[in-house]
């Protein structure tokens, strides 16, 4: 498994291995040619950045059956999901502010990120696995009061496209125990979520597979596979969410009001 960290250093974006509290450098790009530099950086002297710049984020709705069960929702035959603004994109560690047009509740989403590798268009399951260049933590955050504000349309991605509202790192894990995954959330340190990847409706290679289908996915694309019980809103006037996969990581933000 490699574990790559995006980073800051010396006014200066580069990316490599990161193994334990050392970076291993790399040069290239993290889609293309590129390899092993020789240098290698102390993580306490870099600011991590996330992970990649996707051309689009993908999120899921109504994924995981405890969700769906509590909710009386019907399981989906097909992907349900919305589209999130690039520019929510926040680096893991950052800072989050409260909108200044929005003051009802914000809420925190937990989540497992794919993050795609290479180009994938109409891919069987096979293909699409193998686009997958691996995956992070994600913070789908939410305002939620924004999504049934207006009777006659729901407002999922302005909900959820807020500048910040799409942390997630710290790095993309090359490979997971699918079948042994959980995904936790703490909310200033209390455990709030704690549900196995294995209850997901649809799988990662058959999501992407299935997503392919209605778009291009793209190197860099992120795909935020839904969330499950749990979530919950962020009530102080600043409140530290952390999001916890073993094997991945954890992505830790402040959402400051």
């Amino acid at each position: 498994m490699t574990h790559w960290i995006r980073y800051l250093h010396d006014g200066e974006i580069g990316f490599g291995s990161l193994d334990g509290d050392a970076i291993r450098a790399h040069g290239g790009d993290l889609f293309g040619p590129g390899g092993p530099t020789g240098t290698i950086l102390r993580l306490a002297d870099v600011d991590v950045l996330a992970p990649t710049r996707p051309t689009k984020i993908i999120a899921l709705w109504n994924n995981y059956r405890a969700l769906a069960q509590k909710l009386g929702s019907p399981i989906p035959e097909e992907p349900l999901y919305l589209l999130k603004a690039p520019t929510s994109c926040a680096r893991p560690g950052a800072e989050i502010r409260r909108p200044r047009s929005y003051d009802g509740r914000i809420v925190f989403e937990g989540e497992l990120g794919i993050v795609i590798g290479r180009i994938c268009s109409n891919a069987g399951e096979a293909d699409a696995q193998a686009s997958i260049l691996g995956y992070v933590c994600v913070n789908d955050i939410t305002a939620a009061d924004l999504i049934g504000k207006d009777a006659s349309f729901p407002q999922w991605a302005r909900a959820k496209s807020f500048d910040g509202f799409c942390p997630f790192g710290p790095v993309v894990a090359t490979e997971l125990d699918l079948a042994e995954a959980r995904i936790r959330t703490l909310l200033d340190g209390e455990e709030r979520q704690n549900y196995p990847l294995s209850d997901a409706v649809f799988q990662p290679a058959r999501l992407v597979s299935l997503l392919s289908r209605d778009m291009t996915l793209l190197p860099g694309d992120l795909i935020c596979m839904g969330t499950s019980l749990g979530v919950g809103a962020m009530r102080g006037p600043a409140n530290r969410v952390e999001v916890v996969i073993d094997g991945v990581g954890t992505l830790s933000n402040i959402l400051a009001g």
